[in-house]
């Protein structure tokens, strides 16, 4: 050995590049830190190997450990790294833990081709897509800054790859924790889980390594339309096993089934005539349906709601959400349908109409409407008598009841029929004065006599003529004279006067029948 060599060999006696050693701190600058490591020459580290926090609580006379990368730097100082030491620690761990299969602690740092990568003590890792969670997920930014544990794949030294799997810990979780549910799970066990997922038909539930289904069916006694009006993923719910497939790990799960189904015992709690309250949960046209209890609801029919009103709309008297009060009509316990009545609360107008009034007796009303048959007539009671066409006049062809009566007008009427039990009274407004047919008209209209009128109508068979106090008469237009060619719309016209004479009069039939034949020949 050479003088040189021997004295570089004395100087760093027991060092050489590569070693990891312990160094004891001598002096701290702002750009290094002096270390003793043992040799004639002092050893330095830069001062950016140290976070800050360990930067700040570094002080002379602390001992750490050190890599060895230069015996002799350009400013005669052994050149050391903290951090290298660091990073073969942790290759060393991480060999041990690739050997032994046991989890590494790390961070997910940031996003490569193929997956993400993962900071382990200093030392990069890389985790593909495929292992990052028991699914791909979709946001894998939100991912990064987290720590989590690791299972080494694969590890390389010499190449530096080392490759990391979080699924692989998560489904030997996920295992773990299904062997234990299997030693819990048996029909009719209550257990706990989490809503895992929410389709249209039903909730799937993690029991804890094994998914249950909740079908919608089975989550409330009471109707719903769809399972996010009960459950919302991630809510922990309490659940019934229902049945249970070992060989399949098929597990069919209840929510309802934690209560005794409330129809057992309706027929008991909602007695026929007993009055309930209950809150509007959906309305339709032929009625409005009215929840009692949870499970339970009950149907008032459009028919149920007043005692006047036939033709309400529901939607427009009631909003979902409404208390309404009703009464029991019937209870079907085998078909789960109740009949409720609103109407039944109140005095039915009908029996004041037959109490209050009689027939023949003269009463006042209001004409609330019209139909091509007649007049509906408003009564104080709130109830409606129908005024028939035929019931207008004595003489009078009325074609409608709005060529003699208003709307809102107010009418005297003549009680003519009632029909308490049919909730039907029919009034009368020719009735107010004594048929001219009986006595007048037949004494004043004699066969052969020569009448004036007014047209009112012109028809296919003839035109009706009005004479006096409104009687009415028909010439045929058998008793008109006139060419073939000519139509009588041409030669009359509703409004002109002519002169007739009567050549029938009939009390039974109620008519007139005139002529202008002798007149025009």
């Amino acid at each position: 050995m050479d003088e040189l060599s021997k004295l570089y060999a004395d100087t760093f006696k027991g060092l050489k590049i590569g070693d990891v050693t312990k160094g004891t701190v001598v002096q701290i600058k702002d750009d290094r830190i002096i270390l003793d490591v043992g040799a004639k020459s002092e050893g330095r580290i830069s001062s950016s190997e140290f976070v800050e926090n360990d930067l700040t609580n570094l002080k002379p006379g602390d001992e750490i450990e050190v890599y060895v990368e230069n015996l002799n730097d350009s400013d005669g100082f052994v050149k050391l790294s903290r951090q290298k030491a660091e990073g073969l620690k942790t290759w060393d761990r991480l060999s041990d833990a690739f050997k032994q299969g046991v989890p590494v602690e790390g961070k997910i740092v940031g996003k490569v081709k193929g997956g993400m990568t993962v900071d382990i003590n200093g030392v990069s890792a890389f985790l593909p897509g495929s292992q990052i969670g028991l699914k791909a997920p979709r946001d894998t930014d939100s991912l990064i800054g987290q720590a989590h544990s690791f299972k080494v794949l694969n590890l390389n030294h010499r190449g530096s790859n080392i490759i990391v799997s979080r699924r692989v810990l998560l489904e030997e979780e996920r295992n773990k924790l299904r062997e234990q549910t299997l030693t819990t799970l048996k029909e009719g066990a209550i257990v706990t889980g989490i809503v895992k997922n929410l389709t249209d038909y039903g909730v799937f539930v993690d029991l804890g390594g094994l998914d249950g289904l909740l079908h919608i069916s089975d989550m409330s006694w009471g109707r719903i339309s769809h399972p996010g009006e009960l459950f919302s993923i991630g809510d922990s719910v309490e659940v019934v096993v229902l049945n249970f497939d070992p060989a399949a790990n098929k597990v069919t799960l209840g929510y309802k089934q934690k209560k005794p189904d409330p129809w057992t015992l309706v027929d008991e709690k909602y007695p026929e005539g007993q009055k309930v309250q209950g809150k509007v949960i959906r309305t339709t046209d032929y009625g409005i349906f009215v929840e009692l209890e949870e499970g339970v609801e009950g149907l008032i029919h459009v028919s149920e709601i007043d005692w006047v009103e036939k033709s309400i709309k529901p939607n427009k008297y009631y909003s979902i959400g409404d208390t309404v009060e009703a009464m029991i009509l019937s209870v079907n316990k085998a078909d789960k349908r109740i009949s409720l009545s609103i109407k039944q609360l109140k005095p039915n107008p009908w029996n004041l109409i037959s109490e209050k009034y009689e027939i023949g007796q003269k009463i006042k009303g209001v004409v609330k409407g019209f139909a091509d048959f007649g007049a509906f007539v408003a009564l104080d009671e709130g109830v409606d008598a129908l005024l028939h066409i035929s019931d207008l006049s004595w003489v009078k062809r009325v074609r409608h009841p709005s060529d003699i009566l208003k709307k809102g007008q107010e009418i005297e009427v003549v009680v003519l029929n009632i029909e308490a039990e049919k909730e039907r009274i029919s009034v009368g407004l020719k009735n107010l004065t004594p048929d001219p047919w009986e006595e007048d008209i037949p004494g004043k209209y004699q066969l052969g006599e020569w009448v004036k009128g007014t047209v009112v109508n012109v028809t296919d068979f003839g035109i009706f003529v009005e004479l006096e106090d409104g009687v009415e008469g028909l010439m045929h237009k058998s008793e008109i004279e006139k060419r073939p060619d000519e139509k009588l719309e041409d030669l009359f016209k509703p409004g002109i006067e002519l002169t007739a004479r009567v050549i029938d009069v009939n009390p039974t039939e109620r008519k007139i029948d005139l002529s202008m034949k002798t007149l025009m020949g």
